[in-house]
Parts: C-alpha cells; sequence; structure tokens
C-alpha cells in the first residue's frame, strides 16, 4: 500500500480495479491549522484511456498497481490493430484500434517500445521519445530559406504529417519527438 504522499509522476496506481497511470501531481498545503495536505493528481485510467483528475489527502491509502514494463517491439499492423512481442518471452500481444491509432504514425516494423502489462495483459505501449523517419513528400525546397525563417507540411513514410524547415527535401531522414509530435532535427 501506498500513501497519497508518495505519488509520483509515471507511478502505476490501482483505483476502482482499474491501473491508473499518474500523469501530473501536486501538493497543495492548506492554510487552515490541523488540516491535512491535499495530493491532487491527474491519472490515465489503462483499461479505458479516460484522463481523469483526482484529489485525495496525503495520508490516503492506494494500492499500487500489478503494473509490469517489459521491453518489446512492434512486429505489424493487422488491420486496425498493432501487433507486438515481448522481447524476453517472445509472447506476441495485440493492441486495439483506438489506442493504436495514436502511437501508429511512430512505429516502423521491428521498433523497439516499451510494453505496460496488467494482469498479463497489454494495456500500454510506450513508443521510444524519439524516432527516426523518411522524408516521402513535402514541397520543394525554397531558395534563400534559412531555418528559422518558415515551414512546411512533410509527409513520412508512416503517413505522418508535421511541419519541418524549408530546406528539407524528400528521402531525408529527420528525428521526431513522440509526445507532442513535433521535428527535431536531421538525422
Amino acid at each position: 500500500m501506498l500513501t497519497a504522499s508518495d505519488f509520483k509522476r509515471g507511478l502505476v496506481i490501482k483505483l476502482d480495479n482499474a491501473p491508473c497511470l499518474i500523469l501530473d501531481v501536486h501538493f497543495q498545503s492548506p492554510s487552515a491549522r490541523g488540516a491535512s495536505t491535499m495530493v491532487k493528481t491527474r491519472h490515465r485510467n489503462l483499461l479505458t484511456g479516460q484522463v481523469l483528475d483526482k484529489t485525495f489527502r496525503s495520508g490516503d491509502k492506494v494500492e499500487e498497481a500489478e503494473f509490469e514494463r517489459h521491453k518489446g517491439q512492434f512486429l505489424y499492423t493487422d488491420g486496425d490493430h498493432g501487433v507486438f512481442m515481448d522481447l524476453e518471452t517472445y509472447e506476441q500481444f495485440e493492441m486495439g484500434a483506438e489506442s493504436f491509432q495514436v502511437i501508429q504514425p511512430y512505429l516502423l516494423d521491428g521498433t523497439e517500445v516499451v510494453l505496460g502489462l496488467f494482469q498479463e495483459r497489454l494495456v500500454s505501449v510506450d513508443p521510444p521519445q524519439v524516432v527516426e523517419l523518411t522524408i516521402t513528400d513535402t514541397p520543394p525546397v525554397i531558395k534563400n530559406a534559412t531555418a528559422t525563417a518558415q515551414t512546411k507540411e512533410a509527409t513520412l513514410e508512416t503517413g505522418l504529417t508535421l511541419q519541418v524547415p524549408p530546406y528539407l527535401e524528400v528521402g531525408e531522414k529527420i528525428k521526431v519527438d513522440t509526445r507532442d509530435c513535433r521535428f527535431i532535427s536531421r538525422a
């Protein structure tokens, strides 16, 4: 059992018999004497994907979820679903269409990921924070363009579209931040 004062970002707790990943946590000290510290959390239910806010008192006890993280690999797309393999046990897992659509634009066959398992069931997949993808379509290079002047839209090999500097051409590899879908640099 954990107390609410032990909460930190990235911790997985059990609320209403479901694993919930803490996305954000704030500790608020009351101004009244004798009142206990409030712990405000924003968490994602890993079974439903729903993001909720909840407030705890610092002494409240919460059960830590039986959540395991394993190194995994993206194998292939099966219709709208994604198929992943645990690199330790070689067991394969299928991720539902709704959750998979969010991370699919960052995955090429063979991409290493982190699998989140709850009761031996796949509930989350974390792609790498930075992926290297190739530009497949973009307008031609703009003459005398500088990196800060402007941006143009580019389509990458996974179908992802994002804004890139105007000096990039088709066929170049770039680094993309998967947290906010942002161009970082050439690869």
